[in-house]
């Protein structure tokens, strides 16, 4: 991982910190059609800062499932271990506070992951794709996600586990906490997704699988 010092020089430049604080206040990830329109900076501009962003792990750079002809569009969205360093929280300090919250509150870890999805994230668009919204989310929080749809079937398998050295010694909690979280974010969507199962896998290989459905109008 780079330097303190190294990234602290990747954010020196002003529009490239604008650019890194947009992202991790953005919904979901973000395109250079979208940076460009909101900085007013031509493209080759924008990618020139989101590459020293990215070689920095401040940035994550990933691409966009293809919806055709031509290359598929790059997104960026916050790296999931490097921005907590400069005001992104980080994994440890979200789940320190989750558990803080399971302690005061005395709710279950479940509950406490639902109720943190619905707070940290904004209702998507009516037209926005129900299923890319929460692997997004997802993926904002660290998990790796890719996504397997069957029909009306989907499984998002969760590559990586932010929270991996306490899932190892505490599964039930953390797993029933990104229940929790996948159910919140679900719901977000007015019920056209729906969670039915968290299949927990060695959270030190990772790839635990999200398994939900479609609602369809006919029910």
């Amino acid at each position: 991982m780079p330097t303190l010092q190294e990234q602290a020089r990747a954010l020196g430049d002003p529009t490239r910190h604008a650019i890194f604080q947009y992202l991790t206040q953005a919904s979901g990830a973000v395109d250079v059609a979208e940076l460009t329109e909101h900085f007013r900076l031509n493209h080759n501009a924008i990618r020139q800062h989101l590459a020293k962003l990215v070689a920095g792990e401040l940035v994550v750079e990933e691409r966009a499932a293809s919806t055709g002809r031509g290359r598929p569009r790059l997104n960026y969205r916050p790296h999931p271990a490097g921005g907590s360093r400069w005001g992104n929280t980080g994994p440890f300090e979200r789940l320190s506070l989750l558990l803080s919250e399971m302690l005061q509150k005395g709710d279950d870890a479940e509950t406490v992951g639902h109720r943190a999805a619905q707070r940290r994230q904004r209702r998507p668009a009516r037209d926005a794709d129900p299923v890319v919204f929460v692997a997004d989310a997802m993926a904002r929080q660290g998990f790796d996600p890719s996504v397997e749809r069957r029909k009306d079937r989907v499984e998002i398998v969760l590559k990586t586990c932010p929270f991996e050295s306490t899932a190892v010694a505490a599964p039930d909690t953390v797993c029933a906490i990104h229940l929790g979280l996948a159910k919140g974010l679900a719901e977000l969507t007015d019920g056209r997704v729906v969670v039915d199962e968290l299949v927990a896998r060695d959270p030190r290989r990772g790839c635990c699988q999200l398994r939900m459905h479609l609602e369809t109008d006919d029910g």
